[in-house]
């Protein structure tokens, strides 16, 4: 099945209903797929390096510890696989919901202004980044819904977006960017502090340099980000659009 049908065979889903049942999308991310396999293929992998190790002669004995080295670096990622969430997105009627080994946030579809593929320039071309980007009006309730442990990890791992925005691919060019303020004035008024107070300074700064405030990286996926970003618009498109009498 391509991925367009399975698009518009989710899409369909989402917007029916079953015996008065609401359906939901629910996205697997590829980050999460052969966790098992791969921690028990790193077990096995342990005990034939320990029985190398126990057997082969001392002028072999670097090829054990070799194999012993990548036996545990293959249960390390499939234990990391197994500990990520069984869905990273769900779609539903009224909603997005993101969930993270560290926590989750919620974004009403109300409350999103434009979905896309980010890009940064290089020279004379357009680089598209490996990620979606969701633009939205107001950032205080997708605040509110997002635990501080959550906020953190976002604050860390949007940080070589920012170097990227800045032309630093490298990496080694950090700079006071990279620091953000502990308070936040929202549109309305409100001053919020904090961890919430640094997403949003953040997100700012995201938006002025890419457009966008939030970012779902591809590996969060089970398709690519041009399909994600169709499946997007597609249920923006039909939660805005009025019922039919």
């Amino acid at each position: 099945m391509s991925g367009n049908e399975q698009a518009e065979q989710q899409k369909a889903k989402l917007d029916g209903n079953v015996e008065g049942e609401q359906y939901s999308i629910k996205i697997k991310g590829v980050a999460k797929r052969n966790g098992l396999t791969t921690f028990l293929c790193g077990v096995a992998a342990l005990f034939l390096a320990i029985m190398l190790l126990a057997y082969l002669p001392n002028s072999l004995y670097l090829i054990g510890v070799l194999a012993l080295s990548a036996s545990i670096v293959t249960m390390l990622i499939g234990w990391f696989k197994v500990r990520e969430p069984v869905h990273s997105i769900e779609l539903t009627k009224t909603h997005i919901l993101y969930h993270h080994r560290h926590g989750k946030w919620t974004l009403e579809w109300s409350n999103i202004q434009r979905v896309d593929v980010p890009k940064v320039s290089q020279g004379v071309e357009q680089i598209h980044l490996g990620m979606v980007g969701i633009k939205i009006k107001q950032y205080e309730p997708l605040l509110k819904s997002i635990s501080p442990r959550l906020a953190t990890n976002l604050l860390l791992e949007q940080r070589p977006l920012l170097l990227q925005n800045n032309q630093c691919v490298g990496g080694g060019c950090y700079s006071n960017t990279l620091i953000e303020n502990d308070t936040y004035k929202t549109s309305e008024g409100k001053t919020i502090k904090g961890i919430p107070a640094m997403l949003a300074n953040r997100m700012s700064k995201l938006r002025a340099g890419l457009g966008f405030d939030i970012f779902i990286s591809v590996s969060e996926l089970d398709r690519s980000s041009d399909e994600f970003v169709g499946l997007l618009r597609e249920c923006l498109e039909s939660v805005n659009r009025p019922p039919i009498d």
